[in-house]
């Protein structure tokens, strides 16, 4: 009698090629659209006004595009977990004055100032979350309702009055020679800097991964083991403490005087630059990566539009469209991956 050599066994997939079958490409398509329009749009403007292509243009828009791109990575995090916070406009006014009182009260070094401004905005960030995780109220409500209280407190430190007499001290991110090396300003390199770590760390850890699980669906999150309360606070911390450092930023941009109107609008700004770079507003999928160009696209659109001499209001036209048809995009991707499923769970 015969016995047939058993079957060799199959061998057991690593973790590593386990995790590789479930992580998104590192570049998504809508990224390479980006870099496709924006390079496109940078090849028309320096045809058509020669002075765009020139560093005095480049880096000052490279500087306004840091805060932006800044507090954009953390409302990345934020609207992949299915939320939003629609006040990062007053938390940058509040971060903004205080710093720059404190600047001018006690010439603070450079260090100082920063974790002051890191600090209050991480503070206002737990106030949201705490509302948010907790009190289980959405978070357009929540953060509507912060906005406006943030806005009060920030007008009541201004006291109907400039800050005036802001000294140098964070000129080190600002459009002048000391905030770039070699032509390229510091405050891009550390949004650079902080946006990969984001990467990373949202694509390549548990704890990253757990923000998509929650956003994807809170309820089999929740019955994974995942703290999707604790998860849900700590992505408005994060949000709170990156706008505070854009705080630092826009004071660096400006002149030695801080008005009232520091931050106004830039939720909008904030979440159009994340919209426009692919996160989908339903929560469940986002790009750090695509929010940092969605940032550049809007910045290019606002400074063509004022180098070509346009109405400024146009520029609020043309970022419009743009988030309509990313908008559009994202829901036609969530169409047909919804139909792929009820294909393969008929198959099955």
């Amino acid at each position: 009698m015969t016995t047939s050599a058993p079957a060799p066994a199959k061998p057991t997939p690593t973790a590593a090629a386990r995790r590789a079958r479930v992580l998104p490409p590192p570049v998504s398509g809508q990224e390479l659209v980006l870099v496709g329009v924006i390079a496109i749009m940078w090849v028309v403007l320096a045809f058509t006004t020669p002075a765009f292509a020139t560093a005095g243009s480049i880096q000052p828009l490279l500087v306004a595009t840091a805060p932006i791109a800044l507090a954009g990575i953390g409302m990345t995090i934020v609207i992949i977990t299915g939320g939003i916070d629609v006040s990062v406009g007053g938390m940058m006014m509040v971060c903004a004055v205080l710093t720059a009182k404190a600047l001018v009260g006690a010439d603070l070094a450079l260090p100082v100032a920063l974790a002051l401004a890191i600090g209050v905005g991480g503070l206002l960030g737990l106030v949201n979350g705490l509302l948010i995780a907790y009190g289980r109220v959405h978070a357009i409500i929540i953060t509507f309702g912060t906005m406006n209280l943030f806005l009060f407190i920030g007008l009541q430190i201004f006291g109907s009055r400039t800050v005036n007499g802001i000294p140098s001290t964070l000129q080190f991110f600002g459009r002048g020679v000391a905030g770039r090396t070699l032509g390229v300003p510091h405050a891009f390199v550390l949004t650079l800097l902080i946006a990969a770590l984001a990467w990373w760390y949202l694509r390549h850890t548990a704890g990253g991964r757990h923000f998509y699980a929650i956003g994807g669906d809170p309820q089999a999150a929740r019955l994974a083991g995942i703290d999707v309360r604790g998860r849900i606070l700590a992505a408005y911390v994060v949000t709170g403490l990156l706008v505070g450092l854009a705080s630092c930023f826009l004071i660096a941009q400006g002149t030695s005087s801080l008005d009232q109107s520091v931050g106004n609008g830039k939720e909008l700004a904030v979440i159009a630059a994340v919209v426009i770079g692919g996160t989908s507003i339903m929560g469940g999928r986002g790009s750090v990566p695509g929010t940092v160009l969605g940032a550049l696209l809007v910045q290019t659109v606002t400074s063509g539009v004022t180098q070509l001499g346009w109405p400024s209001q146009l520029s609020d036209l043309f970022v419009g469209i743009f988030i309509i048809v990313a908008v559009g995009a994202d829901l036609l991707r969530e169409r047909a991956r919804r139909r792929s499923l009820r294909a393969k769970g008929a198959a099955a």
